[in-house]
């Protein structure tokens, strides 16, 4: 064993080299630092003028934000609260009833876009599908069904088939279609290709080598990813009610145009309180699923 007791230093004029090697990389590497930051900041100043963004207006209307907010606050007191959180809440059971029917909608849109989704996504796997064509096919499908926004298809489909949660439906299906299939995809890109070499040289079919050699690895990661967009589409499924598309959405908006303030505050806080469930839930259950995450 050596009995070095330290590092041999360098001669002088190898040490002085690279320091300024040193010195050089290290104020190349700041001045790209600050270039893109400059950059940053123009784009910032540019996007800001292009937008109309304008800090002096937001400031002197801020006030009017703020007194919206006031407005809506509850009208409960001390002397009679019950009685005052009572008539806050007078229309419970008809907005339950609505909240009701936009999980629903956001249930069922989840469930149709994510089996389209599911199907699409080992179309859509470089690994798994040979035909270019037929991958770019179903990127190009699965670009277009997350691209155009759910609330633009909510109006395309009222003018289609007539207001209801119908409409909504459809609108969120396809967007989760679009959202889930690239998720999901990914996840597919992304396995262990030693069991589905396995089975492709054991004579499995196509179907057969996704069933047994994929599917084990993926569905884990499916769940949770479904569970997520879920949760997003019920607040997705909210506001589908402002283009007619019933819920919660479409109640909420009538209160918003005939100035009921009270009704605004009741029906946003129990929007509020019911997504903050569902979060809690499903995030239980994607923990259960795949385990916590590491901190």
């Amino acid at each position: 064993m050596g009995s070095a007791r330290g590092l041999t230093p360098l001669p002088p004029e190898r040490e002085a080299a690279l320091s300024g090697l040193y010195a050089r990389a290290t104020a190349a590497a700041r001045r790209r630092t600050l270039a893109g930051l400059a950059i940053v900041a123009v784009l910032t100043v540019l996007a800001g003028l292009i937008a109309e963004v304008r800090p002096l207006v937001f400031a002197e209307n801020i006030g009017k934000f703020t007194a919206y907010i006031y407005q809506i606050l509850p009208p409960i007191g001390l002397e009679h609260p019950l009685e005052d959180v009572r008539a806050w809440y007078w229309g419970l059971p008809k907005w339950l009833g609505l909240l009701g029917e936009t999980i629903l909608m956001a249930y069922l849109g989840t469930l149709l876009g994510g089996l389209a989704g599911f199907a699409l996504s080992f179309v859509a796997a470089a690994n798994l599908v040979r035909s270019r064509w037929l991958r770019i096919g179903a990127k190009r499908l699965l670009e277009v069904c997350r691209t155009v926004p759910e609330v633009v298809f909510a109006l395309i489909f009222v003018i289609a088939f007539g207001l209801g949660p119908m409409v909504g439906v459809l609108a969120i299906a396809i967007h989760t279609t679009g959202a889930l299939g690239k998720l999901f995809s990914e996840v597919v890109e992304n396995i262990d290709l030693r069991p589905v070499e396995g089975l492709s040289a054991s004579g499995a079919s196509w179907v057969q080598t996704v069933r047994f050699a994929v599917l084990p690895q993926v569905l884990s990661n499916f769940a949770s990813y479904a569970l997520l967009r879920f949760e997003i589409n019920v607040r997705g499924a909210g506001v589908m009610g402002f283009v007619g598309a019933g819920g919660i959405g479409q109640e909420f908006l009538v209160a918003i145009r005939n100035f009921y303030y009270a009704d605004v505050s009741a029906i946003l806080v129990l929007i509020i309180l019911t997504v903050f469930c569902i979060d809690l839930a499903t995030e239980r259950v994607r923990h259960r699923l795949i385990g916590p995450e590491p901190h």
